[in-house]
């Protein structure tokens, strides 16, 4: 029953994810559709160009492979959206307290444990490479 409980919200949650980030997906895919008319029409006009012997700058996308409208790339910007809208850190709210983890003794704390009154938190992310 509790299981049940559980997944029937967890549909929930997705269908009212996907509600909130279908308008912004179909934004970035009428404009991947745009961009890629606006190609194929430079295209179209290159080659009647061509036909006729005059010679004029190459089209910016010449390859019909290299599309933006593809499935391929809408389900790259399905996933970005998505990211972005369950990502913990949000512009203007507070800053999440992950864990982390220190290197010497492999012991566990969180980000603000590390705060001090009226003192700025600075992190610092490096390379280890």
């Amino acid at each position: 029953m509790i299981s049940k409980n559980i997944e029937t919200i967890s549909l929930i949650t997705h269908i009212m994810i996907c509600i909130v980030l279908l308008p912004r997906f179909l934004i970035a895919a009428v404009m991947f559709w745009l961009l890629d008319f606006l190609c194929i029409r430079k295209r179209v006009f290159f080659r009647m160009k061509e036909q006729e012997g005059d010679a004029i700058d190459p089209p910016l996308c010449i390859s019909d492979s290299n599309r933006l409208f593809s499935v391929e790339s809408l389900k790259a910007v399905w996933h970005g959206h998505k990211l972005d809208f369950l990502k913990a850190a949000h512009l203007g709210h507070g800053a999440p307290n992950t864990e982390v983890v220190q290197l010497e003794d492999q012991r566990r704390s969180r980000i603000l444990d590390y705060a001090k009154d009226k003192r700025p938190l600075i992190l610092n992310f490096g390379s280890c490479t």
